[in-house]
């Protein structure tokens, strides 16, 4: 680094000394060189580059970026009540004060419009003919750009419904934005996946590690048709991940624990084992972080510190890492996920999977080495069972400020119960029994029947697969079992949650701006 700024150093002093011998007016003539506009930075691949890293930065610093924000897809739904409060979970403890007002609607809704901006600017300019691309490299930036608009108006018309469909840069104010209907955003998504699926490198194709493959669009395309009410269409895409042969569920132990006790569902989120070239076969879409390394964590990783209980606050407790750093307590599992989800010998709910038990491991306590015993507060935000999927410890901070943990975003167990909905959907759940049993007979579980297959059955089962993987809240908004199912399991928020509640608010404070539109609110809300 220190190289290359000295040879642009050399290069301007060259240039300020042919200066002082010529005045011409063609040398005088400005060529915008150094500003970091579009135009002038896509114009090769390694502008486009660097685009892209930094589509994939906005991507990042995504939910977990806030105190408390990613703990909103989570509180308020079947699987969990709010541990350590804050104002932004606040609302979705009680549904009565969700209103367009609310904090987290703003950070979620411009999240979600950088993203779909930064890759409206790379999708326009990979179109350029004066671009020097070659028509490959012009359709896979262009490819990689369709999935990450996808993925973020797939995130943002689930919470909000119809919302405004831009497809072009926005390089100047707007305040004439309407919204367009569900539907037409779906059609949107489905037709860049359909891009992106097609121009996106297989994963034997991937140059550069941490970059998506075409399978991830694939995946995400198969959500996308069951929203569109095509389950033919979902069936095919899940197939096409599973038959492709790329990728195969985690059965053995493998990776940096392999030798200790464990189980190969707890190998796949051990810190070191989550990325494909570490090992990790099921592995479809894994966003890399790295600690102590440059640009190598988002801006304020908040998942570990959320998921794990704030057991430092209990007497004869210290940070460790067996379990996990220090967390905080926001997020803690309902009794419905702590007591009736798993069967006992499930291997997902394995002491490696979910930490039950817990003991007092400060050697000045003279309870040392005994078993914690707590009631009240305490087992609301301090000891309660919960997943270790988000465990971490890294000894240089101990405060654990934030989580530098790769993130699965994308893995074939997901594949196995979308495939299963779609089968569902199409009146098949013999087959979709047999999908749902895959990933069962990976876990030890019971194998169930065709008799068995319910949508709640599948929701059930992906709060076994995917806990603190999946946003729950968009699984179950996208379901349309979001009101339902927090009237049946979390006894504590059901009183408060109404019907029109299956979608968030429109942010009040985009609606004020838009003057010269109406942008309307959903139904049920006011400001």
């Amino acid at each position: 680094m220190k190289k290359s700024l000295y040879i642009c150093g050399m290069l301007a002093a060259g240039v300020f000394i042919t200066s002082l011998s010529s005045c011409s007016k063609s040398f005088l003539d400005e060529h915008l060189k150094s500003d970091y506009a579009p135009d002038n930075t896509l114009v090769d691949p390694l502008g486009f580059e660097a685009a892209s890293t930094g589509m994939l930065s906005n991507v990042r610093n995504d939910y977990g970026d806030v105190q408390g924000l990613l703990a909103t897809f989570y509180v308020g739904t079947d699987m969990a009540v709010t541990g350590q409060p804050n104002t932004v979970q606040a609302p979705y403890e009680n549904y009565q004060n969700l209103n367009s007002q609310t904090g987290s609607l703003v950070n979620i809704w411009n999240w979600g419009y950088k993203v779909i901006n930064t890759a409206n600017v790379i999708i326009n300019a990979s179109q350029n003919p004066a671009a020097t691309l070659s028509q490959e490299q012009r359709d896979f930036y262009k490819a990689e750009a369709c999935f990450f608009r996808a993925y973020a108006y797939n995130h943002l018309s689930i919470l909000f419904g119809g919302v405004p469909l831009i497809t072009a840069p926005v390089s100047v104010p707007r305040t004439d934005y309407t919204r367009a209907t569900e539907d037409a955003v779906i059609q949107q998504i489905i037709a860049d996946l359909t891009f992106a699926e097609a121009h996106l490198p297989d994963p034997a194709g991937v140059t550069k590690q941490g970059r998506i493959n075409k399978f991830a669009a694939t995946q995400l395309l198969a959500e996308a048709s069951l929203r569109a009410n095509k389950p033919a269409d979902a069936e095919a895409a899940a197939k096409r991940v599973i038959d492709s042969k790329f990728f195969q569920l985690i059965t053995a132990r493998y990776g940096t624990k392999a030798s200790l006790p464990g189980d190969p569902f707890a190998d796949m989120f051990t810190y070191g084992n989550m990325r494909r070239s570490q090992g990790n076969t099921e592995a479809i879409w894994v966003i890399e972080q790295q600690y102590n390394v440059t640009g190598g964590g988002s801006a304020f990783d908040q998942r570990r510190r959320e998921w794990g209980p704030f057991y430092v606050n209990v007497a004869g407790m210290k940070v460790c890492d067996s379990l996990g750093g220090r967390g905080i307590g926001r997020i803690r599992p309902t009794n419905w996920w702590t007591y009736e989800l798993y069967e006992q010998k499930d291997m997902r709910n394995s002491p490696y999977n979910i930490r039950r038990n817990y003991y007092y491991n400060d050697p000045a306590s003279p309870k040392y080495g005994q078993p914690v015993t707590v009631s009240g507060f305490d087992t609301i935000q301090n000891i309660y069972a919960h997943t270790t999927k988000w465990y971490e410890f890294q000894p240089q901070d101990i405060q654990g400020a934030q989580s530098y943990k790769d993130r699965i975003q994308m893995r074939l167990g997901e594949t196995y119960l979308l495939l299963a909905e779609a089968q569902l959907q199409q009146g098949r759940p013999g087959d979709a029994a047999a999908s749902i049993n895959v990933i069962r007979n990976r876990a030890h579980a019971t194998p169930i029947q065709a008799s068995d297959v319910t949508m709640d059955y599948i929701l059930d089962e992906r709060a076994r697969e995917l806990t603190a993987e999946e946003l729950r809240r968009l699984t179950l908004i996208r379901t349309k079992k979001l009101v339902e199912r927090v009237r049946k399991y979390n006894p504590k928020v059901a009183p408060t949650i109404s019907d029109f509640n299956i979608h968030l608010p429109i942010p009040q404070a985009e609606i004020d701006v838009n003057k010269d539109a109406a942008l309307t609110q959903n139904d049920g809300y006011s400001k």
